[in-house]
């Protein structure tokens, strides 16, 4: 069920790339234009200030990244207008690469591959075993954690236009919801899923979920955040301020 190397290698370049709710904020008070940055925006970003971007940003640069080493590949929405990325390898066998739910790798979801199947796996989802029921339109995840806690999602497999992903993708940029970062920590025994979610921030691993300690001031989790993502201190900052004035919490 793993990818091929051909994948994997251009999969990896984003392992130390955090989904992220930041930016955007940020970027929101910079332009009253087109909110959803164009790869060579988001590359700058990252350079200048760690940045990376939500789901829709991290899928746009993803297959922008598989296109320039020629793999076709596509994007793909759940019903929830959550956005992945399906590559085919040189064998035209398709995966499921999705850095905006934070997978640590892509996976194979052609039903009739050898090496297909529908048990639950090991190392594919930070803290968490996965198991897939693929039909020709859709992708069903289930996700098991240590716990026994189950959850669902489904992946609508229908290519999406490249038109149609910038301009979902301008929709999500235009609305703010809450904080959000999520990265992972690669460890020499597994991968560990860190995450700020609306002030609350925790650790999700094969031994379980950990909470962190909850922080009174601002400028505390500026810090937690920036040094948990990479993203810059000020950017996390500015980006904090404009979610404070839309929510109650802080």
């Amino acid at each position: 069920m793993r990818a091929t190397q051909d994948v994997l290698s251009i999969w990896k370049k984003f392992d130390d790339f955090p989904m992220e709710t930041i930016t955007k904020a940020w970027y929101s008070q910079l332009t009253s234009g087109y909110k959803q940055r164009t790869v060579e925006q988001m590359k700058s970003h990252r350079e200048q200030y760690g940045t990376s971007g939500n789901c829709f940003d991290l899928a746009i640069w993803l297959i922008d990244e598989f296109r320039q080493e020629k793999f076709h590949s596509y994007a793909i929405l759940t019903p929830e207008s959550h956005v992945a990325v399906v590559a085919l390898n040189d064998k035209g066998n398709r995966y499921l690469c999705d850095l905006g739910d934070q997978w640590i790798e892509p996976i194979l979801i052609e039903q009739n591959h050898d090496n297909y199947t529908e048990e639950f796996l090991d190392n594919f989802f930070p803290g968490a075993k996965v198991k897939l029921e693929s039909s020709e339109n859709s992708l069903f995840v289930t996700y098991k954690r240590p716990n026994g806690k189950v959850s669902k999602q489904r992946y609508i497999l229908n290519p999406i236009s490249d038109e149609r992903l910038i301009a979902e993708g301008e929709k999500t940029q235009r609305t703010l919801w809450t904080p959000l970062v999520e990265r992972r920590i690669f460890t020499d025994s597994q991968v560990i899923h860190w995450e700020f979610d609306n002030y609350i921030s925790f650790f999700s691993s094969i031994d379980g979920k950990q909470m962190e300690s909850k922080l009174q001031t601002m400028e505390e989790w500026v810090e937690r955040i920036s040094n948990a993502s990479g993203i810059n201190k000020k950017i996390v900052r500015d980006a904090l301020i404009v979610y404070s004035k839309k929510s109650p919490e802080n």
